[in-house]
């Protein structure tokens, strides 16, 4: 069944991008936070839904195609980004698009408030990007080898339950359903904890 394409994506909350999440001050966080793109960023997928050449608006809060239709981040998306720069966690994308370069300007001509309110490329708000078609688990062998993290510091939010394979390499993967809020990424974030026994560890502290 084909995924329909949503019409519910974008502007931002007014002031979203200055708030991080509640549970970035709770505790041991992920080193790397790590999304796909398609139905995880955006609601479309970027290499059946959009045709290029693409044009930013002039708020550079969304793009057209060729054929005049609308794209832009889940509404929340913005925020979520500024805020994981603001708190210095680092950002990667792994996707298997068949249109990595369509991903790619996509990202470029879509902007993001930083914590200074300043817009920015969204892609400037990355640190790593591997965007190919293949296995997920070759994207984070890729990730792995760029950053030399482990795998147990990373955190992924996904929409497709095939790709939980990369836990086997100790990566947490979140389950998306419609898209990174920040209500998904706070359940990520108490997820990743969960698994490595981190909120374990701050009840215990907690008691002392």
């Amino acid at each position: 069944m084909v995924k329909k394409l949503s019409k519910f994506s974008s502007v931002p909350a007014e002031g979203a991008a200055s708030t991080p999440p509640s549970r970035f001050s709770e505790g041991a966080l992920p080193k790397l936070i790590v999304f796909d793109l398609d139905y995880t960023l955006w609601p479309f997928w970027v290499d059946t839904h959009v045709t290029s050449p693409l044009k930013a608006a002039s708020t550079h809060d969304s793009v057209k195609d060729r054929f005049g239709e609308s794209f832009s981040f889940y509404n929340e998306v913005p925020s979520i980004l500024s805020s994981l720069q603001a708190s210095g966690i680092k950002v990667g994308a792994a996707s298997r698009t068949s249109a990595p370069d369509l991903g790619r300007e996509m990202l470029r001509l879509l902007h993001v408030a930083d914590a200074e309110g300043k817009k920015r490329k969204a892609i400037e708000f990355f640190d790593h990007l591997e965007i190919y078609p293949g296995s997920k688990i070759t994207h984070f062998n890729k990730l792995q080898k760029a950053t030399g993290l482990r795998f147990e510091d990373m955190l992924f939010f996904d929409d497709e339950a095939r790709n939980r394979n990369v836990e086997s390499l100790g990566v947490t993967m979140y389950l998306v359903r419609d898209g990174v809020s920040r209500a998904e990424l706070e359940n990520g974030i108490k997820d990743w904890r969960k698994r490595h026994g981190h909120d374990v560890g701050r009840v215990a502290d907690s008691t002392d």
